[in-house]
């Protein structure tokens, strides 16, 4: 395909053709550079990387999954250095196109996956999701993307980032064709029949504010009346700052012990941002880790209260629309904690979630979540599809 916003990893050229006859003949698509490609080297978005020194043996589960649903493989696309990131800038490869607002970012990890789905390059897009690097890209380009519940899906030969919080997602533009790659993915037919029961987050609207909630609004209005039943409800009696401290000392130490071994052995050149991430994720203290993991218990108790079968949850993905490129460290963190106050509950109680398009704030996309209990993946896409068939 011809890279037209700067989605696929530099210098690159990958196309594998999907089996003749699958449910998804006809289709294309590409995977964040965590995913192997048989016959060529896995980057993880930084030269340093090892899955460079030798391309791959076979392919990843996901990947293998489409090409036998009968999709084809169009191209490897940029991550954030080894996915720590949500804004999609790689100072080695530099940032995707945002083809809904060119001067901001893509979100990220899963930059240039988002990036290639949204610009209408391919029609699928493998990303990876362990903090929000599905979710977030989704909401700031205006598709569909899918936040699996986790362990639900088989990750051999993804790359790892944190654990008990990592998850393979994917993005498409239309319902349709998110509906077709999630039931091949999933391994299950979308049901058509939807949930009864809507749960608005009141508190993670009121977090993003009335900017982001009036935006979303009629979308949320939409939704509740395919559901039924609307219900307001706190999602995190803690607060949802809670919640992300606790996601902020697990998830970055996990990420540490996937990698220190790797920066112990070769020190790789890396993006400040990132390797001062890394440091920091190293002090994490067994006190800070031991009570984030109590936190986790709670979180995961408070939503299987919540999401009783046939209810789903909605809030915003995102507390706003993406940010300018280039913006300077000292803004940036600031917005990366805004957006893990909405992320958190993904990476700490590992319920499914999808981003939903189909709103803007002063013409910028932004997302609308829908969240079920742990294994309700193919509801949720029943309740998306629905959503934009009735666009």
């Amino acid at each position: 395909m011809k890279d037209t916003v700067g989605a696929l990893v530099p210098g690159t050229s990958v196309h594998v053709d999907g089996a003749a006859d699958g449910p998804l003949s006809g289709l294309t698509f590409v995977a964040k550079d965590l995913f192997d490609v048989a016959g060529h080297p896995t980057g993880g978005g930084n030269p340093d990387w090892p899955g460079n020194q030798a391309p791959a043996k076979e392919n990843a589960w996901a990947v293998q999954t489409l090409l036998d649903g009968g999709a084809t493989l169009v191209g490897k696309t940029i991550t954030d250095e080894v996915s720590l990131g949500i804004l999609g800038e790689n100072v080695f490869h530099g940032t995707p196109v945002n083809s809904a607002a060119p001067d901001r970012v893509p979100g990220g990890s899963s930059a240039g996956s988002v990036a290639a789905v949204a610009a209408g390059l391919c029609d699928i897009a493998l990303g990876t999701d362990t903090g929000g690097s599905v979710r977030v890209p989704a909401s700031f380009c205006g598709v569909f993307g899918i936040r699996p519940t986790h362990g639900r899906l088989n990750l051999d030969g993804m790359m790892s980032q944190a654990p008990s919080s990592d998850t393979t997602g994917w993005f498409a533009r239309d319902g349709e064709t998110f509906a077709r790659a999630s039931a091949v993915m999933l391994g299950e037919a979308i049901p058509t029949t939807l949930p009864n029961k809507l749960l608005i987050a009141v508190d993670a609207f009121g977090f993003a504010g009335p900017e982001t909630y009036a935006a979303l609004k009629p979308l949320a209005k939409r939704l509740g009346a395919l559901v039924g039943e609307v219900v307001e409800e706190v999602m995190a009696p803690p607060g949802l700052g809670t919640w992300a401290k606790a996601q902020r000392a697990l998830q970055p130490y996990e990420g540490w012990q996937t990698f220190k071994n790797w920066l112990d052995r070769d020190n790789p050149a890396m993006a400040y941002s990132v390797a001062r991430g890394l440091a920091q994720a190293a002090a994490i203290p067994q006190g800070e880790r031991d009570w984030a993991q109590m936190m986790r218990l709670e979180a995961r108790a408070r939503l299987d209260y919540l999401l009783t079968p046939g209810s789903i949850l909605c809030l915003p993905t995102t507390p706003f629309p993406a940010p300018l490129k280039g913006l300077p460290i000292s803004e940036t963190d600031a917005l990366r904690m805004q957006i893990t106050c909405l992320c958190s509950h993904g990476g700490l109680t590992g319920v499914p979630q999808i981003s939903l398009p189909g709103a803007t704030l002063d013409g910028l996309p932004i997302g609308l979540s829908i969240v079920g209990r742990w294994g309700m993946d193919a509801q949720l896409v029943a309740v998306a599809k629905a959503m934009g068939d009735a666009k």
